[in-house]
């Protein structure tokens, strides 16, 4: 992903170099981050200098000044925050986001660089957001969904993606990221939120799935991006949309409802298969998805209520064996 600030002004763009190189945050929350300041922008030109409000989305920002910064009280903020609730049908989690990106603005500007005497933002609430219950397979759609990937084409590459992904509770971002060599014998090294290394564990399922795949991917014979272990048609790394597409298509194809289940959604079942089926501990539940904090985990124990590698190993779909042909999917006894 490559990020391009330069319609930004001086101030936010050292910010957002400060949070991709210094903080170490992910390309995919500075991306966020870099719209959310541009929106941010863009409605103090508005409120503060007249903007015409139709040309919202194409006003330029880049000579936003400090001193237009300086100028924002928490009543501004709070202002902005109604604004894109009503005028943007910003959703409770999208406005949080952005108080977060408003919050680490200005605690940079305000401790950091030391740019300004008041932090607004300091007192800034977020919305309340309400935990739903994730949406997950049970275990006769899982099996139902891993029988479903046949065709002439990409069969041991597309198992392999979806065993993972429910098996180990990988994030999209994490899946598409592995290259070849972060995988040794049983552990897969994965980079995940925050560009935060994790180890991960992988079961007789994981094992033999990729072992099939790399088979397959070994008679190629022009590879492009020879470090990924996941590759497209073109034969470079596959990319999220790929991956989002053939899980809808294997779901559409094993008879439930693609509008409801993604590959998060896969990864919500392989954390709730862990902890309803293998008397899985939440703690060690929590490191193997990778979650900071445990209250994000705790939303799986409302299934039912040691160490990494057998929370792993205790997966009910640990069994399930790659494809021999295109018919059927055989499980161990």
């Amino acid at each position: 992903m490559q990020l391009d600030f330069s319609d930004m002004p001086d101030i936010a763009i050292e910010f957002l170099n400060y949070m991709l190189t210094v903080r170490n945050i992910s390309k995919k929350t500075v991306s966020e981050y870099y719209y959310d300041l541009r929106t941010f922008f863009r409605y103090i030109k508005v409120t503060k200098y007249n903007a015409d409000e139709n040309d919202f989305r194409d006003l330029t920002v880049n000579d936003i000044t400090l001193d237009d910064i300086k100028k924002i009280d928490l009543t501004d903020l709070y202002s902005f925050m109604a604004f894109t609730s009503r005028e943007l049908n910003n959703t409770a989690v999208t406005r949080a986001r952005k108080v977060a990106c408003l919050r680490s603005f200005y605690k940079y500007l305000h401790t950091k660089v030391k740019l300004i005497d008041y932090n607004p933002a300091a007192e800034l609430d977020s919305p309340k957001l309400v935990k739903r219950l994730p949406k997950y397979l049970n275990l006769d759609e899982s099996i139902k969904l891993l029988q479903s990937v046949n065709g002439k084409k990409n069969v041991a590459r597309d198992y392999a993606i979806l065993v993972l992904f429910m098996n180990c509770g990988l994030r999209l971002s994490e899946l598409v990221g592995i290259n070849v060599n972060s995988i040794r014998g049983d552990t897969l090294t994965v980079i995940g939120k925050g560009n935060k290394e994790r180890t991960v564990y992988l079961n007789k399922a994981c094992q033999d799935a990729i072992a099939a795949y790399m088979a397959e991917r070994s008679k190629l014979k022009v590879i492009k991006d020879p470090k990924a272990l996941f590759l497209s048609e073109r034969k470079v790394r596959i990319s999220p949309k790929t991956v989002q597409y053939l899980v809808k298509k294997y779901i559409n194809a094993s008879g439930l409802d693609p509008d409801k289940y993604s590959p998060h959604k896969l990864r919500h079942t392989a954390a709730t298969l862990m902890y309803k089926h293998g008397n899985v501990d939440i703690r060690a539940l929590q490191s193997i998805l990778g979650h900071e904090s445990i209250a994000t985990t705790e939303i799986y124990t409302h299934i039912d209520n040691e160490k990494l590698r057998d929370a792993v190993k205790s997966n009910p779909l640990s069994s399930i064996s790659p494809k021999t042909n295109n018919k059927d999917v055989s499980t161990s006894s």
